[in-house]
């Protein structure tokens, strides 16, 4: 392998491990800011023991995903100069953006969040806790906004071969960022809403008995129940931007050749670069035409259209662009089925005798133990889902690093292979140590939960128990 390729892997692998983390804390700033809110309105301490656990992982998450981030930014200028050298007119000041705006606004208040809740008034830690969740969001927006950019780049001229800003409000607002960002989002609201749950159902079956861990099961549960039809109306409409902008995308996920109407929908095969065609197909008819054009009888573009006459291909690798998007419709469609199935047996519960319920084949809300076994399962799916959209997204845009602008191979270090190989193996090493500590952690969190060794917050005068004292298990 050449220094081109083992640079895209290690780029790869650095962003694969990075992005898990802001998929967490994206959303979880936002449900932490709920159960920080619902204890100052009920004094109720469940919501606060809710709190008092997922802050932890935030924490986690967090740090984490800070620590990664730094090594991303060194690769500009180690393995991608070109990159700067090109459009750093653009991408420079949208990075910085996002420092300015997101970064030191969540690193502001986040220790009042993690630490000041016995020491502040309870309006000020709420405040902080918002603060720190808008500042994911915002942070997440700008990263957006520059991947966006690279993919339906506007608002700029090419002067000398150096892309210059000429409209912010379009290099920003660019055609497919509107699409990115909402899909991102839902990622992420779904990410933390299979952890809830799985976490909770893995308190829960190790004996965890707890009002909090009730609560945040069900919050788990209808947090994906919800957003997952947001997401699959979201991710229909980013399609068809994708494909009016990026139609050479398009026809890899969907391993169509050449352009026709009436194309199947595949659900298996086996593309094949070098004959130009699938083996082994086995698909729906028309059912591709109708998702991408809402017509059966839709035109559909092919990846032949993507060749050169002197037989330069201009598209993205297709085995996978093609599998990778697949892996993640069937992971959303999982999704689907797990959470409404658990959102019936929850409603279900309500017309079930109290004699039923405490049947042994239910073990909390109505969810027999198989349920809350699959949500266990589940809990860290949104991380499959995510790369392997993160992977059709960025995949998809090869050979093009900046759409249009310059080939990935333009921008790339001439530096020797070898040397490239050695920082790529490092790199995976340590990032397969965090991902099994990181993991350990959680696991850890959530035993350590279940034995009860875990104070509570000390009651200050700003705290609505110190007025409403709450409920306690079994009352």
């Amino acid at each position: 392998m050449d220094t081109l390729i083992l640079s895209r892997i290690q780029f790869g692998a650095n962003i694969s491990f990075h992005i898990l983390f802001p998929t967490i804390t994206i959303a979880l700033g936002w449900v932490l800011l709920f159960f920080r809110v619902r204890y100052g309105q009920t004094g109720d301490m469940k919501w606060m023991d809710a709190y008092r656990f997922w802050v932890k992982i935030f924490a986690l998450s967090f740090a984490m995903g800070v620590v990664s981030g730094i090594t991303m930014s060194f690769q500009f200028g180690t393995n991608w100069p070109g990159f700067m050298e090109t459009v750093g007119n653009i991408a420079g000041p949208l990075l910085a953006y996002e420092v300015l705006t997101a970064f030191f606004l969540e690193a502001a208040f986040i220790g009042i969040m993690l630490f000041g809740f016995s020491r502040v008034p309870g309006w000020l830690h709420t405040l902080a806790t918002f603060l720190v969740a808008f500042g994911t969001m915002l942070s997440a927006f700008w990263i957006i906004v520059l991947n966006s950019w690279m993919h339906t780049p506007q608002g700029f001229e090419m002067i000398d071969g150096v892309a210059h800003a000429t409209d912010w409000g379009a290099i920003i607002f660019n055609p497919s960022m509107p699409y990115r960002f909402a899909h991102m989002i839902i990622a992420s609201g779904l990410t933390v809403a299979f952890l809830i749950a799985g976490v909770s159902a893995f308190r829960w079956l190790l004996g965890d008995r707890k009002r909090d861990v009730r609560m945040t099961l069900k919050v788990g549960v209808a947090m994906a129940a919800v957003l997952i039809p947001v997401q699959i109306f979201i991710g229909d409409i980013h399609g068809l931007n994708t494909l009016e902008n990026q139609p050479q995308k398009v026809a890899a996920m969907e391993g169509n050749w050449e352009t026709s109407t009436n194309v199947p929908l595949l659900l298996f095969a086996i593309p094949d670069e070098e004959a130009r065609e699938n083996r082994f197909e086995v698909g729906i008819p028309n059912l591709a035409s109708w998702i991408l054009t809402h017509h059966a009888d839709g035109e559909v573009p092919g990846l032949n259209d993507f060749v050169a006459e002197d037989g330069t291909v201009m598209h993205p690798p297709v085995a996978p662009v093609f599998w990778s998007f697949r892996i993640m419709v069937g992971t959303g469609l999982a999704m689907l089925s797990l959470s409404w199935v658990a959102v019936f047996l929850m409603w279900r519960r309500r017309h079930l005798h109290q004699g039923q319920i405490a049947g042994h084949w239910l073990a909390v809300e109505g969810l027999p133990k198989l349920v809350l076994y699959a949500l266990v399962a589940m809990a860290f799916s949104g991380w499959l889902a995510t790369l392997a959209g993160w992977y059709t997204t960025e995949i998809g845009r090869q050979p093009w690093l900046v759409q249009g602008v310059m080939t990935t191979a333009q921008a790339v270090a001439d530096v020797p292979a070898p040397m490239v190989l050695g920082t790529l193996l490092t790199y995976l090493a340590i990032y397969a140590g965090l991902i099994f500590a990181y993991i350990g952690v959680v696991v850890y969190l959530a035993r350590k939960a279940v034995i009860g060794d875990t104070p509570s917050f000390p009651e200050t005068p700003q705290s609505p128990k110190a007025i409403v004292p709450a409920l306690q298990p079994g009352e």
